[in-house]
């Protein structure tokens, strides 16, 4: 007999999600001396206002040679189509925010195609995260 999942609450409706890495390195201005950090999540959660997406920042995620680091999780609908969290590494420029943008706005993973140019910055998500994520 086939296993029956329900989803009870907020985990049936729950949007896309980008968790903004604002830890050791990523957000850093003297770092990273050329990037908007705050103008970037700014823009993220306003868009997100408007688009029907979350945004979170959260300290180190960990690949910290890939600064900024942004995790594109899949909404709940996304996630029953078969996606993923995507890790985004690199994302610090007007371009890769606004791909962030679309991709979340028109769904996320599981329900939208991300921008092919956005493809080339994906990261392998560090190993604590890989067997976390397979629990």
């Amino acid at each position: 007999m086939p296993t029956r999942t329900f989803l009870i609450g907020a985990a049936r409706e729950r949007p896309c999600t980008l968790v903004v890495c604002r830890g050791c390195c990523c957000g850093n201005p003297r770092k990273h001396p050329r990037t908007d950090h705050a103008g970037q999540v700014e823009r993220l959660r306003a868009a997100g206002a408007e688009h029907g997406f979350q945004v979170r920042t959260t300290d180190c995620l960990g690949p910290c040679d890939q600064a900024n680091v942004v995790v594109v999780q899949p909404s709940a609908a996304g996630r029953r189509s078969g996606g993923r969290a995507r890790w985004v590494g690199f994302a610090m420029d007007d371009d890769c925010t606004e791909e962030l943008v679309r991709w979340a706005a028109a769904g996320g993973p599981g329900l939208a195609e991300p921008p092919a140019t956005l493809e080339l910055q994906f990261i392998r998500p560090p190993r604590d995260a890989r067997v976390r994520s397979r629990r």
